[in-house]
């Protein structure tokens, strides 16, 4: 078993709603240092968001729709590469959650940034999108590959 991480950095919840996974939202969307950039984008998604109701429970919804319960890992033995799936640390769910919605409006060329992740949210609210498609993927391979799940220890 892994020995828990004494000093792990978490970035403080952000000013306007008091949440720090929108917090790690905007330090996803930020390019190159431009963190006030970032935060004008997320913002901006997020009063749009305010016409659907709270928007932070429905940023948190579709985080929750877009990030994995199960991973593959590969591991190698007797010579042979096997894909044992495995369950994900909450603290790497978040992080995949956000990566995959922030990777796939990123994506979307011809549009804005904020455009784009605001449909990417929408999107993985009803439970579609692009960060959904990759959610279903990998606990597919997952699925598949149970047969090596005794490989993992």
């Amino acid at each position: 078993m892994r020995r828990p991480v004494k000093n792990r950095n978490m970035p403080s919840p952000d000013e306007v709603y008091g949440s720090v996974k929108v917090s790690k939202l905007i330090n996803y969307v930020m390019e190159r240092g431009k963190k006030d950039t970032a935060r004008k984008i997320v913002y901006k998604v997020f009063d749009e968001l305010k016409k659907e109701g709270d928007p932070v429970a429905f940023f948190e919804q579709a985080l929750e729709n877009a990030a994995p319960s199960v991973e593959v890992r590969s591991r190698r033995v007797g010579g042979a590469n096997y894909q044992v799936p495995r369950e994900v640390r909450p603290e790497r769910r978040l992080a995949l959650g956000l990566r995959w919605m922030v990777d796939a409006a990123e994506g979307t060329k011809g549009k804005p940034m904020h455009e784009s992740l605001l449909n990417e949210i929408k999107a993985a609210h009803k439970g579609e999108g692009a960060a959904v498609t990759k959610k279903e993927t990998t606990h597919r391979m997952a699925e598949a590959n149970k047969a090596f799940a005794h490989f993992a220890w």
